[in-house]
């Protein structure tokens, strides 16, 4: 899990608005599309692998992974959230 310090100093690279960690519906929606084949990152690469825990931009337009406890804060890597994954 992320340390609240740390999580209070992230932004998002690309726009600079906050973060806050994924929600469990949040992110078992997500698990559930990328499942079924229909998740890419912003770099267009497939989505393949399940994600545990990840950090959501202020806007809930983005979602940052986290894996092995390290926020992966590449804007390629970002995982645009459809309004049915919100």
């Amino acid at each position: 899990m992320v340390d609240q310090e740390l999580l209070d100093i992230l932004v998002c690279p690309e726009t600079k608005q906050s973060l806050r960690l994924a929600d469990a519906n949040t992110l078992d929606r997500l698990n559930s599309a990328i499942a079924e084949g229909t998740v890419s990152n912003r770099g267009g690469d497939s989505v393949t692998d399940r994600i545990d825990e990840a950090l959501i931009r202020k806007d809930d337009a983005v979602l940052y992974p986290i894996r092995d406890d390290i926020p992966i804060m590449l804007v390629d890597e970002a995982i645009p959230l459809p309004e049915a994954t919100r």
